[in-house]
């Protein structure tokens, strides 16, 4: 037998609460259908309160078999309460939204006073709301309520609305924007006036959801500066779906200009991304981000928050063009500078071949960290399928951003929270991706650090086991031949999971922010701006211009030589990031297989040491240097304490003398970090690093290091005994920084393996609204 829905009866309690009602609960009691009774008081004088408490008592009274919901008393206390007529819009939908969700709207009322706002909005729906008996907007009497009766086929109400599926429940979401934009008295006053400064009108402040674009567009972070305009885009796709955009700046890390030492670490600046928290008034977060850093960062801070939240990345520039061949951003730099100190380039060829590399807005168009981090964020569930390859000159980019914004509304009413997303199984499946695509090493630090964020526990060692079967799919710099703007073109990501997919490599059942699955992603793969389409719509405005959604189309590999397949990878299953142990690295150490040398992966050799990146460079060009191309190259101090902020230095480059010589690589160990970009055998994140007394800083020139990467351990060939005793002598470096944020970042970031955060932020705060200002 079916299960009697539940009946909801929304009233005004107190006195407002009459024998006649207590008479219809006991009809619909008598008829099958339990009644739960939400009271709000007659009597409340706060109707802003009145508001907030029926956005409450919704979420917590609903039952989830309820169908129907009655709302008593619009004469009075119910008929000003802030955001009704938002929510309804909102969370009803649009007529062709309604008829996809089955949704039936059956209306009558009887009031004194209707509220004129929600007059609108009920006109504005009736046309198409379903198969409706009658609508009175005339008073009805109590006495007349069995003629309401008769006409709707249900035992009692003055107001029903029959909803089918996630109507209810989502009707029940309280916008967080409610505490500010519908209060009462003089903080209402102060919220919406200052609003009102902008040109907002008093119907912006209706409970529409409110929805922050944290922007981190910079002229300073040129791969960032092209977001003022795509912020632009997200906020025509917010004002579609009915939100309200309020665009903020956050912090932009770009790699390219700002030097470590002032941004103190890669991961803290994850402030910038805390920025989108309960202190403003926000009910969801578009995140819109370019150069490496700000990827995670923003990611960061909205696990810390838990507030609905969608990313845009920059996406790529145009591939690179340099006298009839693709050249690569950062790539191409290591290149070009080994090409100029061999007499291979000139100086005018060189400064020729700068402007060559960067030919649009757009960050790295290599597999460096920028992309990679795109790439995983779309993994993740983080970003819309597709979205993470358009070359940002590509008008389809802009599609992407309003798609987002259109996307980022509905979430807010769905509750579709980054802790949803951002699971166990979810990270597993970036990590895999990431060594399908030849990802960055940059990723490993990055990932830990937004794991740790959300309580995830993970390791290095997840890195290396979850890998082990997953072959290098994706052919492009710095590992193979081609760019960014090819794989956008050859398939994008969705190509590479639907593949990964296929081999049974990932978690197919992990929801991500479209409200589809993986699976069903790939399945019906969006490129961004058709991520609303009408099929699948999750947005009514879509729905109703199904004619201007494009064709969608299933996943798949356009260019085979870009994006190879499982069954003939780019590279064999096990060339991912390997996680290495041993006296050298007790707590791990990470190389990028795929753009190392293949005969320096197994390598013994003495090594060369050099207590800094600049120790280094200042006899890098020496010709009567003593090292040789067997010699491992030891970086110390460039971790997240010893520089501090662990910067790209580790790839340094090779000595003028061997570079002339002919030798292309040799073995670098260092605990600081290396370019998305970057290639060699270089061993990276040697944890604990050397300025905590790691056994990095205990290396002397001539000692033996041992790589062995196929049974991943790094060891330094000295005895026991003499390590102790050089432990004992050793002395800290003196503290470079005694106040600022670099002196915060030295007091309390984390190690390399644990994501280089500040111990601090680990978990997630989440977005309780905080005490009044006013």
């Amino acid at each position: 037998m079916r299960e009697a829905p539940v009946v909801v009866v929304l009233g005004e309690g107190g006195c407002g609460k009459s024998v006649a009602l207590d008479q219809e609960h006991a009809q619909l009691d008598a008829a099958g259908l339990p009644v739960t009774w939400l009271d709000l008081g007659r009597d409340v004088f706060d109707l802003a309160t009145a508001g907030t408490r029926l956005h409450q008592d919704l979420r917590t009274g609903l039952d989830e078999r309820a169908r129907f919901l009655l709302l008593d008393g619009l004469d009075e206390g119910l008929r000003d309460i802030p955001g009704l007529e938002g929510a309804l819009l909102h969370h009803l939908g649009s007529p062709s939204e309604q008829e996809r969700r089955g949704l039936r709207l059956r209306i009558t009322c009887r009031t004194t006073r209707w509220p004129e706002g929600l007059d609108r909005g009920l006109r504005a729906l009736w046309p198409l709301a379903g198969q409706v008996a009658t609508m009175t907007l005339a008073p009805l009497p109590r006495s007349d309520i069995q003629m309401a009766v008769e006409q709707h086929g249900l035992d009692g109400g003055t107001f029903v609305a029959q909803v089918v599926g996630r109507g209810l429940e989502a009707l029940a979401q309280q916008p967080v924007t409610l505490t500010w934009f519908g209060a009462r008295g003089r903080s209402g006053m102060v919220y919406r006036s200052r609003m009102r400064n902008q040109g907002f009108g008093h119907e912006m402040f209706d409970g529409r959801p409110v929805i922050g674009i944290a922007t981190s567009a910079s002229e300073l972070a040129p791969c960032n500066a092209h977001l003022t305009r795509v912020a632009e885009a997200v906020k025509r796709g917010v004002w579609r779906a009915g939100g309200l955009p309020l665009p903020f700046p956050t912090v932009a890390t770009g790699e390219t200009l700002m030097r470590s030492h002032r941004r103190a670490v890669p991961q803290p600046h994850g402030h910038g991304g805390r920025r989108a928290d309960p202190a403003d008034p926000l009910d969801g977060v578009l995140l819109l981000s370019g150069c490496d850093k700000t990827t995670p960062a923003m990611l960061m801070g909205a696990a810390s928050v838990d507030l609905p939240a969608v990313l845009v990345t920059g996406v790529p520039m145009l591939n690179g063009k340099y006298r009839g061949q693709d050249v690569g951003s950062g790539t191409h730099v290591w290149k070009c500078e080994e090409d100029l100190k061999i007499g291979r380039m000139t100086e005018e060829e060189y400064f020729f071949a700068e402007g060559c590399m960067a030919r649009s807005e757009g960050h790295c168009m290599t597999m460096g960290t920028a992309s990679t981090m795109a790439c995983v964020a779309e993994a993740l569930g983080m970003q819309l399928p597709g979205s993470a390859a358009w070359p940002a000159v590509d008008s389809r980019q802009m599609g992407t951003a309003q798609a987002a914004g259109q996307r980022i509304v509905r979430m807010v009413g769905e509750e579709l929270c980054p802790s949803r997303i951002l699971t166990r199984e979810a990270f597993e499946n970036a990590i895999r991706v990431n060594a399908a695509i030849g990802g960055s090493t940059n990723a490993v630090i990055h990932l830990t650090a937004i794991a740790g964020r959300v309580g995830v526990e993970q390791g290095l060692q997840d890195f290396d086991d979850s890998v082990r079967a997953v072959p290098t799919l994706v052919n492009l710099m710095p590992s193979g031949t081609y760019l960014m703007e090819d794989f956008c073109y050859a398939g994008g990501l969705p190509a590479v999971m639907a593949e990964l997919l296929s081999g049974r490599l990932l978690h197919g059942e992990q929801i991500t922010v479209t409200g589809r699955t993986i699976a069903e992603n790939a399945e019906n793969a969006e490129n961004a701006e058709n991520a609303e389409n009408a099929e699948n719509a999750e947005n009514a405005e879509n729905a109703e211009n199904a004619e201007n959604a494009e064709n969608t189309e299933k996943a798949e590999r356009v260019d085979s030589d870009v994006i190879t397949g499982l069954d003939a990878p780019f590279l064999s299953a096990g060339t991912g990031i390997a996680d290495l142990r041993g006296n050298l690295c007790p707590d791990g150490a990470v190389i990028k297989q795929s753009a190392a040398s293949p005969h320096l992966l197994t390598h013994r050799g003495p090594a060369r040491v050099f207590d800094s990146p600049e120790a280094h460079h200042e006899v890098a060009d020496d010709p009567e240097l003593d090292i040789d191309e067997d010699t491992v190259i030891v970086i110390g101090n460039a971790g997240p304490m010893g520089y501090p902020g662990m910067p790209e230095v580790a790839n340094v480059q090779l000595p003028a003398k061997l570079l002339k010589a002919g030798v292309k690589d040799m073995v670098r160990v260092c605990d600081g970090r290396m370019s998305g970009t970057g290639y060699g055998t270089v061993v990276l994140h040697v944890a604990p690093e050397a300025a905590v007394g790691g056994p990095l800083a205990l290396v002397h020139d001539g000692d033996p290091v041992v790589l062995d990467v196929p049974n991943r351990f790094l060891r330094l060939d000295v005895d026991d005994t003499e390590l102790t005793r050089r432990r004992q002598t050793w002395k800290a470096p003196a503290e470079p920084h005694t106040n600022g944020y670099a002196w915060l970042c030295t007091q309390n970031v984390e190690q390399a393996d644990q994501g280089a955060d500040f111990g601090f932020l680990r978990g997630s705060r989440g977005h309780e609204v905080p005490r009044d200002s006013h």
